[in-house]
């Protein structure tokens, strides 16, 4: 009785610290969380991708992109803006993040008039670019009578020399040095008289009589601070590149602070269920998986900030989905933990052993959704990055909080002895139907031994090909509804109190010169699509425009055909590799037969996602194919965790004498097993982004019902698709003899860790 007593003692005081940390974490979330870099489209802001090109026709080099790129730096640090994002995207291109900007078209001019020094002759042919000055080089100086002047140091003097040499043999031998040159409006023919002056680009013309190779003086009548200005400008712009504006977004801060609060609210109220199903369905050790997972959140955050990772609305997604397939983890040990105990076996070694058994199927799963993370950062553009970004931390902080730390806490429990005869409350297995070995008491069945998983699989199979059939009818005749990510374009976002009609709105768009290809009107939220990519001064117009009426927060999105065909191929690239890497990775952990299986089930479950997509008219956009590769990353997590079972139950049995029958029989009792974890673990996964739908911003709407429907049909494919690809394939292998060279353990060996699982 006092060994029982000290028990119970043990498991509330350690409750009872880890409410109080629970606590503790709560109090420093809010500061972590005000502390984070938030996104344009969490906070307002601009965002622009530019194409860079040389401007005089040379190939753009790695050289050329990141001078390009430092020159940007020290145009936005005059801004004001505090957390810029500067990326460079390939070998052209540089795209441009201002979250909380103020002036998003004063933004847009400064960036694009970059200055460009160029030296001319007298009938404006190029003769040198900045190419020849060194980096920052200009500097105030002074000419032969004492006047304000700019000095300029030059790099490459044998290229100086050869142009000056040159200049000096002709009739009219002078350079004229030009700042922002442009061939369609100037000409030192027409400029000769203004050059010097504040009137013109053409900022000296030199005569030169003999090459040289020394430093360069710009002389004119200018004044003191004309010439710290000038100096200010060619230091921050003499650049060899000329940058295009291809793709840009406008997001109001309004926008931008409702899209965060009703995103978060989704967040907290899934988080809150998904805590409640595994308290309900797990009771004690539910209760610890909640506080893991409230631990599990908060280090996300923190792993996010000290990285300085930008917090996108697409990230809050990725960590809403991690949520859920980071409880799985937990689902998975646990199951095993109840089917130890179903054996006859006692709580400590039911959950020595259940854990044990539960390791490489994490370590698989996880280890699959890191790789579809990594392929998506390293060819994804934008959103998708941020996407990526958040699910890479959340598979590693998975492994820690979940796996580790879960268990570390259960072991705790376990160890004081007072859940022995309390496994009902502990994990919600009633002690009556624990069979007493010692007895022979017959272990119960299986909840769902009677149902035969595989018996009709030839009929699931024709389902999936009738949907994808119809899908491929729907696709031949309409089309996809191609976002503007895909399609060149501009989108326009009115949300608005206001009642706007579709008459109104086609008044509006007559008024400002523009035809809509599609308009979509809800209750509050109005959607224009444009054929056309809108300039930086029409997109000020049209902002300017529905704010003005209709008191608006507006969001304008412009995406040129240099953007739509990178995406494109892009996501063709993301998802064949995620594909093919997902391929070797499980051939070489389980076997070819298991690799084709678990393929075919992820075509299978990205070939429904496009058919319900094209079904239904939903917009294909760039967080579609970040959806298309979470379920990838997700389907195969499910698949593996049966196919997990199947090699483990293969390997117990009588290898020797394997027929078609017995192979059948393993693979559907395999499922019989798991089907508890699989439908548990859906609903967790599920549940926020349904939550997300109903809740959630329209910004991720798309993004959610792909979520939806790839949950679904990877739950459905993993059952009823991998594993029937799988029997085809493996049947033919039977009686065949087994190369030795490999051999199929059953797992990665569990590395003992004192007080986790020895």
């Amino acid at each position: 009785m006092k060994k029982k007593n000290n028990g119970k003692k043990r498991v509330i005081t350690t409750a009872i610290v880890l409410i109080i940390l629970m606590v503790g974490i709560g109090f420093l979330f809010i500061p972590l969380f005000n502390n984070l870099k938030f996104g344009l489209d969490l906070q307002g802001g601009f965002e622009i991708l530019y194409k860079a090109s040389s401007i005089d026709g040379s190939k753009m080099t790695q050289e050329k992109l990141t001078a390009t790129y430092k020159t940007l730096s020290k145009r936005i640090d005059s801004l004001g803006v505090s957390e810029p994002e500067i990326i460079i995207e390939g070998n052209d291109k540089i795209r441009v993040k201002l979250a909380g900007v103020k002036n998003p078209e004063e933004a847009r001019s400064q960036l694009s008039t970059v200055a460009t020094l160029s030296f001319r002759d007298t009938e404006d042919n190029l003769l040198m670019t900045s190419d020849v000055l060194r980096a920052g080089g200009a500097k105030i100086g002074q000419d032969s009578a004492g006047n304000p002047a700019v000095a300029l140091s030059v790099k490459d003097k044998d290229k100086f020399y050869e142009v000056t040499s040159e200049i000096s043999k002709k009739d009219n031998n002078q350079i004229v040095i030009w700042l922002d040159y442009n061939d369609l409006r100037d000409s030192y023919e027409k400029e000769e008289s203004l050059c010097g002056t504040s009137e013109s680009n053409c900022l000296s013309a030199a005569t030169v009589s003999q090459g040289f190779a020394s430093d360069v003086i710009i002389q004119g009548s200018f004044t003191q601070e004309e010439v710290s200005n000038l100096v200010d400008l060619i230091n921050s712009g003499s650049l060899p590149s000329k940058l295009t504006e291809i793709s840009s977004k406008t997001v109001g801060a309004s926008f931008g602070e409702k899209t965060l609060s009703t995103t978060l609210v989704a967040g907290i109220i899934a988080i809150v269920a998904i805590a409640l199903i595994l308290i309900i369905v797990y009771h004690f050790a539910g209760f610890v998986s909640a506080i893991s997972m409230f631990i599990y959140t908060f280090l996300v955050f923190a792993v996010f900030w000290v990285v300085g990772g930008v917090l996108t609305l697409p990230g809050i997604a990725a960590l809403v989905l991690g949520i859920g397939m980071a409880v799985d983890s937990n689902v998975i040990t646990f199951a095993r933990i109840r089917e130890e105990l179903l054996k006859g076996k006692s709580l400590s070694t039911a959950f020595k052993e259940g854990s044990k058994s539960s390791f490489s199927a994490i370590i698989d799963s996880n280890i699959t959704t890191l790789i579809v993370a990594i392929i998506m950062f390293m060819l994804g553009e934008s959103s998708i990055k941020g996407f990526a970004t958040m699910l890479i931390i959340t598979v590693i902080v998975t492994m820690f909080t979940m796996v580790f730390l879960t268990r570390s806490l259960l072991k705790i429990f376990v160890k004081t002895d007072y859940f022995n005869d309390k496994t009902k409350l502990f994990i919600n297995i009633k002690k009556d139907d624990i069979p007493d070995v010692s007895k022979n008491e017959e272990v119960k069945p299986n909840r769902f031994s009677s149902v035969n998983f595989l018996k009709n699989r030839y009929v699931y199979l024709g389902l999936s090909l009738l949907i994808i059939l119809v899908g491929c009818i729907f696709l031949g005749v309409k089309g996809f509804n191609l976002s503007i990510d895909y399609k060149t374009g501009s989108d326009i976002t009115v949300v608005t109190d206001n009642k706007i009609s579709k008459a109104q709105l086609m008044n509006d768009l007559d008024e400002l010169k523009l035809k809509s290809t599609n308009i979509t009107i809800s209750d509050d939220e109005v959607s224009i699509r444009i054929d056309n990519a809108l300039d930086g001064e029409k997109v000020k117009e049209v902002n300017s425009y529905f704010e003005d009426k209709y008191d608006a927060k507006v969001n304008i999105g412009v995406v040129s055909n240099i953007v739509q065909k990178e995406l494109v191929k892009n996501a063709i690239l993301s998802v064949l590799i995620a594909l093919l890497g997902i391929i070797i990775y499980i051939s070489i952990r389980f076997k070819f037969s298991y690799a084709v299986g678990g393929t075919l089930a992820l075509i299978h479950d990205v070939l429904i996602m496009f058919s319900v997509f094209a079904i239904f008219r939903l917009e294909v956009s760039s967080m579609f194919i970040a959806a298309v590769l979470a379920i990838i990353g997700y389907s195969i997590n499910d698949t593996i965790v049966s196919f997990d079972r199947i090699r483990e139950n293969i390997k117990n049995s009588d290898n020797k004498k394997m027929s078609e029958e017995k192979l059948e029989d393993i693979t559907t009792r395999s499922i019989q097993e798991t089907f508890s974890r699989t439908i548990y673990t859906t609903i967790t996964t599920l549940l926020p982004v349904v939550v997300l739908i109903i809740l959630g911003s329209s910004g991720i709407f798309t993004f959610n019902i792909a979520m939806l429907v790839g949950l679904i049909s990877g739950t459905y494919s993993s059952i009823f698709i991998a594993t029937v690809f799988f029997l085809i394939i493996e049947k033919k292998n039977i009686g065949k003899d087994v190369k030795k060279k490999r051999v199929y353990k059953d797992s990665l060996e569990e590395k003992k860790v004192k007080g986790v699982n020895c």
